[in-house]
């Protein structure tokens, strides 16, 4: 408490004197007022239309930078091939084909940028919100909208710049078609028929890979599994024809119960006392399949989880593989050993081509 200058007696405030009914809502009268937009800032390309000419001078010349190191990049993938024997070529393909390509998209990316910023109208608005809906009245102001940043961003009236960017734009993803033509073999009129034929042929035995032990029947145990390559494979010198016929000729050997295989009649005589083997790439795009289940009876593939099911000649059962591990049919010599019958009947490998319809399969 506190006396004032007649002696009575002075109150402190508190909150109960500060208290309100609890249905009261305190809400202060006052307005804000709208600040308004802040002091507009001009750039130089909109006062000095000198200026602004050398801008559109310079993004159009961006424009055209990208063109070229475009076609740039598409040039190097042929100017500059890669030679097997030589991996510096690899890395001076790989570099020149990477530099052209990233050179023109940043070009291209620049130059857009750079229009925006510099040529493009930048004077700030404010719209109040409104509820969104598709009536004609709305339809016309969205219309009148596009019109109007059409004429802002100058797309139509500036030719020479619109020309430049679309051309830039159309001719940026050409590099990416031209690589594919790495997924064709120029050597070879039909891919099918390279990797039709392997080293496998009648009467070549199975040896391990890479000892080159032939295999004998009574070797293969149930649940075992062997990498194969045929025997004449280990006659070859080491170098790239050797392993290019390698890459053909590998084969997964296994051994299951008998009546644990669903054979089609025509193959019946493909296996050996539940003997059988596969080749080992992969139908989706060629790499090893070498992962066996044994409880199972599955191959995986690691690259990107393929499986095949070895009881029902290796059909997918999951996995983006396009069609089952070619068979290699099989049979037993004089000696015991374990023998190719034929080469595949099929090809091998990933069938990212068209198959021709004229094998037995």
């Amino acid at each position: 408490m506190a006396e004032d200058e007649h002696g009575g007696e002075l109150r402190t405030a508190n909150s109960s004197d500060r208290s309100v009914d609890s249905g009261t809502a305190l809400v202060s009268n006052d307005a804000y007022e709208d600040p308004g937009m802040p002091e507009h800032g001009h750039r130089v390309t909109d006062s000095d239309p000198k200026k602004e000419k050398n801008a559109a001078r310079v993004i159009t010349l961006l424009f055209w930078v990208s063109l070229a190191c475009t076609l740039f990049a598409m040039f190097a993938y042929f100017i500059w091939p890669i030679d097997r024997e030589d991996i510096t070529s690899v890395r001076l393909h790989s570099f020149l084909l990477g530099a052209g390509i990233a050179l023109g998209m940043l070009s291209l990316g620049v130059g857009a940028v750079a229009w925006a910023k510099y040529l493009m109208k930048d004077e700030e608005l404010s719209e109040a919100r409104h509820k969104t809906g598709a009536s004609p009245a709305t339809a016309q102001r969205v219309t009148e909208i596009f019109a109007k940043a059409n004429d802002e961003s100058g797309f139509s009236r500036r030719k020479l710049l619109r020309n430049s960017l679309i051309t830039a734009v159309l001719a940026l993803p050409l590099p990416g078609i031209v690589l594919f033509r790495d997924l064709y073999n120029g050597n070879n009129e039909h891919p099918v028929d390279l990797l039709h034929e392997t080293m496998w042929d009648k009467g070549v035995r199975l040896v391990r890979d890479p000892s080159g032990t032939p295999i004998k029947a009574s070797d293969v145990t149930i649940g075992s599994a062997f990498h194969v390559i045929p025997e004449t494979l280990t006659e070859m010198h080491h170098g790239e024809e050797m392993l290019n016929a390698k890459a053909k000729a590998i084969v997964l050997l296994m051994r299951l119960p008998e009546d644990r295989l669903n054979e089609k009649p025509e193959r019946k005589d493909w296996s050996y006392h539940g003997i059988v083997a596969y080749s080992k790439v992969c139908t989706h795009v060629g790499c090893p399949v070498a992962l066996y289940e044994q409880q199972t009876h599955h191959l995986l593939c690691p690259c990107h989880q393929s499986q095949f099911d070895v009881t029902n000649h290796c059909e997918v059962i999951f996995g983006p593989a396009g069609r089952p591990l070619p068979q290699l049919p099989i049979e037993v010599d004089g000696e015991g050993y374990l023998v190719a019958q034929s080469d595949f009947h099929e090809p091998v490998g990933p069938t990212f081509w068209e198959r021709r319809h004229d094998y037995n399969v």
